[in-house]
């Protein structure tokens, strides 16, 4: 059975100021105080797992542990089927430690010109993992997943991560282009999202 969320405090576990925005969007439905973790000064845990699913968990955990209150974490990144599916879970770490996500497409764009240029297969996927725990340690997860193409160079500046360079299956804007309510429709975070608040929320 799955546990239903029934408190009016969340904390999201990142300190990702833009991650948090469109959390926060998402759940504008509910009569929720949204917390982030760096708002409580609690340290962003080392992601040791290798699934967005554990990492997700992992983040959740610490965060309901560290806040005594429950903790939603996301989990996600780009998937290039050109490159083994790389960064993926890494790709926050591709962008360094300065979270310098110019720098991480410059990256993914160099890895594809390495492998073979401009002929090279541009398919790509974002996956999101959110996990909703609680102090007790219980946890329920989620994963999302929407369908695309790379785009070079960037474009857009709505959006954070590799937004700019990343085009959905049946669209011709960037992530980063389209307005963020549309975003908000279609993406993977919204894919995750809708079974979250049809399992837990409802």
């Amino acid at each position: 059975m799955t546990r239903q969320f029934s408190g009016d405090k969340l904390v999201i576990a990142s300190h990702n100021p833009g991650k948090v925005i469109e959390i926060r969007d998402l759940l504008g439905n509910f009569d929720i105080e949204i917390i982030s973790a760096a708002d409580f000064g609690l340290p962003e845990p080392e992601e040791t797992s290798l699934t967005f699913n554990e990492n997700a968990e992992l983040k959740a955990r610490a965060a309901a542990l560290g806040s005594h209150l429950p903790a939603l974490a996301d989990d996600s990144g780009l998937s290039v089927a050109a490159l083994d599916g790389d960064p993926g879970i890494y790709s926050a770490r591709w962008a360094g430690p300065d979270k310098d996500f110019a720098l991480a497409m410059k990256r993914v764009m160099d890895a594809l010109s390495n492998k073979g240029g401009n002929n090279m297969d541009k398919g790509a996927k974002f996956v999101c993992a959110l996990s909703l725990c609680w102090p007790d340690g219980h946890c329920e997860t989620f994963e999302g997943v929407v369908q695309g193409k790379l785009q070079f160079p960037p474009r857009g500046d709505k959006g954070f991560g590799y937004d700019p360079i990343f085009v959905a299956n049946g669209y011709t804007s960037t992530f980063a282009e389209i307005d963020p309510a549309e975003k908000h429709r279609i993406s993977h975070r919204a894919d995750a999202f809708h079974q979250l608040v049809e399992m837990c929320f409802n």
